[in-house]
Parts: C-alpha cells; sequence; structure tokens
C-alpha cells in the first residue's frame, strides 16, 4: 500500500520569519496520516530541517546539480543538500525546464546524483497548453519519463509529480478524466519499465492550482497519490486542508 504524501514547493518565497508557517504546520498536524515534504528556498532548508525535528516532517530542495562539488557558481549538490538536512528534492520543474532551458538527459543526471546521496527525487512531467490542444500529451509524458527518470530509481527514491504546464499558477485545473488519463498512463509505463516492485510502488503526484477547495476531488482520482503544491503551500492555513483532504481520501 503506497502511503501518501503531500509536497509543499515554497518556490522563491520565504524568509526566516516565515518558518513560523512551518511550526503552525507541526501544531496541525502533530500526527499526519500521510507523508509531508515541504520545500522551502535553499537558504532555509538547515533551519527548516532543525525545527521540524522529531516530527515526521521531511524538508527538501527544489533543485540540485549533476556533479558532486566543483566549479559551478551558484549551484548547490545534492550531497550539500543532504548534508542542510534534505530529505528529497524536486527536480524538472517546468519552471526550471523552460526559465533555465533544462532538459530530460539533464534531469536525469541530477537525478541519478541525488540518488546517490539517498535523496528522494520527485521528478517532474508535463505538458504545455500547446501540446495538450494537439492531442500530444501521452507522447509528451511518455519521452519525459523515458529521459529524465534513471536506472537508479526505487519505489522508495522515486515519486513522479504531474504538472500540466497551463495549469501551473493559472488556476485552471485539468478534468478529473484528464488527470486519470496520465496518472495511469504514467503508472503503466513505470510497470513496463521497472516491474511491478518499482512500478507499483512509486508514488504519484498531481500538481497544478492544487487548492483547499478543490483537493478533495483530485484525490478521488486514480492512480493519484498525492500532491505538489506550489503556491497553497505557502501558509499553514492553505496547506493543512489539503493535507486534511488527503488524509481524507
Amino acid at each position: 500500500m503506497r502511503r501518501k504524501l503531500a509536497a509543499g514547493n515554497w518556490k522563491m518565497n520565504g524568509l526566516m520569519a516565515d518558518l513560523a508557517q512551518v511550526d503552525a504546520l507541526m501544531a496541525a498536524h502533530p500526527d499526519p496520516q500521510v507523508d509531508l515534504l515541504l520545500c522551502p528556498p535553499a537558504t532555509l532548508i538547515q533551519s527548516a530541517a532543525s525545527r521540524a525535528q522529531p516530527h515526521p516532517m521531511m524538508i527538501g530542495g527544489q533543485d540540485c546539480h549533476s556533479s558532486q562539488s566543483g566549479a559551478h557558481t551558484g549551484d548547490i549538490s545534492a550531497g550539500q543538500l543532504a548534508d542542510a538536512g534534505a530529505r528529497a528534492v524536486i527536480l524538472g520543474h517546468s519552471e526550471r525546464r523552460v526559465d533555465h532551458a533544462e532538459d530530460s538527459e539533464t534531469v536525469r543526471a541530477k537525478a541519478r546524483a541525488a540518488h546517490e546521496a539517498g535523496l528522494m527525487t520527485v521528478i517532474c512531467v508535463g505538458e504545455s497548453l500547446a501540446q495538450r490542444e494537439a492531442l500530444n500529451t501521452l507522447d509528451i509524458i511518455d519521452g519525459q519519463l523515458s529521459s529524465s527518470v534513471p536506472d537508479t530509481a526505487t519505489g522508495e527514491n522515486l515519486v513522479i509529480a504531474y504538472e500540466p504546464i497551463w495549469a501551473i499558477g493559472t488556476g485552471h485545473v485539468p478534468g478529473p478524466d484528464q488527470i486519470g488519463e496520465v496518472h495511469d498512463f504514467i503508472r503503466a509505463r513505470l510497470e513496463r519499465r521497472f516491474g511491478a516492485g518499482v512500478g507499483r510502488s512509486a508514488r504519484l503526484l498531481y500538481g497544478g492550482s492544487v487548492k483547499p477547495d478543490n483537493a478533495a476531488q483530485i484525490f478521488q482520482v486514480s492512480n493519484v497519490d498525492g500532491a505538489l503544491v506550489g503556491g497553497a503551500s505557502l501558509t499553514a492555513a492553505d496547506f493543512g486542508p489539503i493535507i486534511a483532504a488527503l488524509e481524507n481520501a
């Protein structure tokens, strides 16, 4: 049985004072019935990880480099994330793929490095509106999965987040049938590549304008094991009800 996962991506938001939201979230969910992952900016990882103890909430990073160390000004390695207290990292988010021209091969190399450092990877896939309208969604997802997920993936260190680019931060959410079609497709592809063990135990998250008022409906969809939440994860008041909806799903 896959344990459900509620993951929050703070993106480029948050100062030290905002860690009060971490305290509030833990106080509201002292014994969560689902796994919790919060990914603040790199400047807050160590402090957030320290605050989170001994609560079961995991703290993660939002990206890492594929090298362990070296002349990569401004980058952070998977080992450095782990050293700061991170237990997971988001990779291949559409904002990285678009804004930083990251292709799936780059994501794959980063994921391999993250696995070697003992981090769980949340690998993002998703199509643009033009690709959706051209009926190319499953082909795009298939290509991203094949090229982004390394052979080092296991049921414990791999999470796939389906985030349709056209739904991120727009308020537009695919219908349950659309989400279910993609999640069922991802599950089948993982099982075909890795076998039933990994394919059935890797968790699949939906991301893209997940809010307290639509979370419960999303969590009823086939093969949705949780959510990767952006803006609504910035405050305990918004993220808490999403966590509660997942616990009750």
